[in-house]
């Protein structure tokens, strides 16, 4: 496994950096007044859209561009970590699926707006939790003549308020299957808005669907061969798993900034053993998870049997040291980090998401376990 980066993946990664501080400069949209959010998210597309940004991993990437896929999602994340969800669960999840498994008149119609930045999009995939690997899909569609009714509900939907498509997983004569809808479609409702502990530029709601009509052109039935629940939640795991490499980078590097230039007892706080020794173990943290998270990544486009377990690892790993990395820089930073706003405090609240998202830590040390004991 090689993970050094070539000159034009380091270039890129530098360009996106700028554009993540372009990002955050602008204003993640976490206005209340929903057309100026669409506004400030179709601004956000547009710059990552300009930046090649937003078509990242979609076909099927080589080990090497799977790693600079996460480093640009890691990029991005620390600098605009509500602005990262957002495009990932527009291209890396719901446009992901799309590109892998649709034909060439689908991904036209539908995967084209969502990499040039012209469309936002949605992915309604958990029902009652977060959780779908004990929750059974209750979502369903039914042949009717030459459309398809599609009823259900679909609980907590990033970008749902804001977005111009949807894909959502539901079964059809038993079989799970991804449907894709326009955004103004008749029957489907988009809840209130849910305010969360975190990423406060989030816009999240439940869907319900009451016997929408869709096309059977807007259907995307995979391989019999692919699990699409296990597939989707995989690559829903990368993406929470590059936000906690985002959220961990954020926080260190605003604590030992502090650390350099806060002053006490005539000198900077960083000449103090504790605190020294504190940023040495923030710092390993942040250093193994990403050597964990980019060798899941690459394992998952060389060897995909073998990267689900170690996605599972990668995922408990970052997600849990990304609360710690916070955590430790809040106690580096003190009344300055405890105040709303600091980016170490906005990690630390944002970090809860990456462990209950996708496949929960909980549920994720239970497939460990049972791939160790060849389950």
């Amino acid at each position: 496994m090689n993970f050094d980066l070539t000159t034009a993946d380091q270039t890129f990664l530098e360009k996106m950096a700028a554009v993540a501080a372009a990002v955050a400069a602008d204003g993640q949209p976490a206005a209340g007044d929903v057309p100026e959010a669409r506004a400030q998210a179709a601004a956000m597309l547009g710059r990552l859209a300009a930046a090649d940004y937003l078509p990242l991993g979609l076909d099927e990437p080589a080990a090497e561009r799977a790693v600079v896929a996460l480093a640009a999602m890691e990029t991005l994340a620390t600098g605009a970590s509500s602005a990262m969800l957002m495009a990932a669960m527009s291209t890396r999840l719901l446009g992901r699926a799309i590109a892998a498994w649709a034909g060439p008149p689908q991904r036209e119609q539908w995967l084209s707006p969502l990499i040039e930045g012209r469309a936002l999009g949605a992915l309604g995939l958990s029902e009652a939790s977060l959780n779908v690997e004990n929750d059974p899909l209750e979502t369903v569609a039914r042949r009717d003549g030459d459309t398809i009714r599609l009823s259900g509900k679909k609980s907590f939907v990033i970008n749902a308020p804001l977005a111009d498509v949807f894909g959502v997983v539901g079964l059809i004569e038993d079989r799970p299957a991804l449907f894709l809808l326009p955004g103004a479609e008749e029957g489907l409702r988009v809840g209130p808005r849910i305010r969360t502990m975190g990423h406060e530029g989030l816009w999240i709601a439940g869907l319900e669907m009451d016997d929408v009509s869709i096309a059977h052109e807007a259907v995307i039935e995979p391989p019999a061969d692919i699990d699409l629940l296990d597939q989707l939640r995989c690559w829903e795991n990368e993406v929470l798993i590059a936000q906690a490499l985002g959220l961990m980078k954020a926080a260190y590097d605003t604590a030992r900034d502090y650390a350099k230039s806060h002053r006490t007892g005539n000198k900077p706080i960083i000449a103090y053993q504790e605190v020294g020794f504190k940023l040495s173990e923030m710092l390993t943290l942040c250093q193994t998870a990403q050597l964990l998270a980019y060798r899941a990544v690459w394992t998952a486009a060389t060897d995909p049997r073998a990267g689900r377990s170690l996605n599972w690892c990668a995922k408990v790993f970052c997600a849990e040291a990304a609360e710690k990395v916070a955590g430790e820089a809040l106690r580096i930073l003190g009344q300055e980090g405890y105040r709303a706003g600091s980016r170490a405090e906005a990690a630390y609240r944002a970090a809860k998401l990456t462990q209950i998202g996708g496949t929960s830590t909980e549920i994720a040390r239970v497939k460990i376990g049972d791939a160790a004991l060849g389950y």
